[in-house]
């Protein structure tokens, strides 16, 4: 009966997410969606070589659609292990959303931390994973998020914070900043 209390305290330090205080309580919605080459000028009759070119185009990258199933998640409240739409965490949220177009990573941030290959912070792209220490002094990761946009030089990710669940966050947020440690690509 006496280490039932110590095994709530080690999840409850080593769950994945923190309680982050925010001075904007605006919910940001960021949907993924493929260039469009659209022609412009003379109307004529397109070539078998354009309608497949533009075919081409309008096509989702794998990064684009995983980002689209973690996102269809947003709003999704926290759970420790979830890993459905009634909760999850940030490990689940990515595990479910690369394992429905068949990339199978580790159920664990510290497990897919150990996965893919290291990329600086300037060369991330949609898809790349961010891996975090969230509480103070921890020695390990505890945390993931996916990169979905990296638009005017800011780096957006979703994850699942256990004040917020699922929800996409900046990288230029202090915290986050803070407690970023490094980046990954799977794909």
């Amino acid at each position: 009966m006496r280490i039932l209390p110590y095994f709530i305290i080690i999840c409850f330090l080593a769950s994945c997410g923190v309680k982050k205080t925010s001075t904007s309580d605006k919910e940001r919605k960021i949907s993924v969606a493929a260039a469009n080459n659209a022609r412009t000028g003379n109307v004529t009759e397109p070539t078998r070589t354009e309608e497949r070119r533009a075919i081409t185009s309008s096509t989702h990258t794998k990064a684009d659609e995983i980002i689209n199933t973690a996102l269809s998640f947003s709003g999704t409240r926290y759970k420790f292990g979830g890993t459905t739409k009634k909760g999850m965490d940030c490990s689940g949220l990515l595990y479910i959303s690369f394992g429905e177009h068949d990339v199978q990573l580790p159920r664990t941030s510290i497990h897919m931390a150990e996965e893919g290959h290291r990329v600086t912070v300037k060369n991330v792209e949609k898809g790349d994973l961010l891996f975090f220490k969230t509480s103070r002094g921890s020695k390990r990761i505890n945390h993931v998020g996916m990169v979905v946009g990296t638009d005017n030089n800011e780096i957006t990710f979703i994850h699942a914070s256990t004040s917020r669940g699922v929800t996409v966050s900046s990288l230029r947020d202090g915290f986050w900043n803070q407690a970023f440690v490094k980046a990954t690509r799977i794909l």
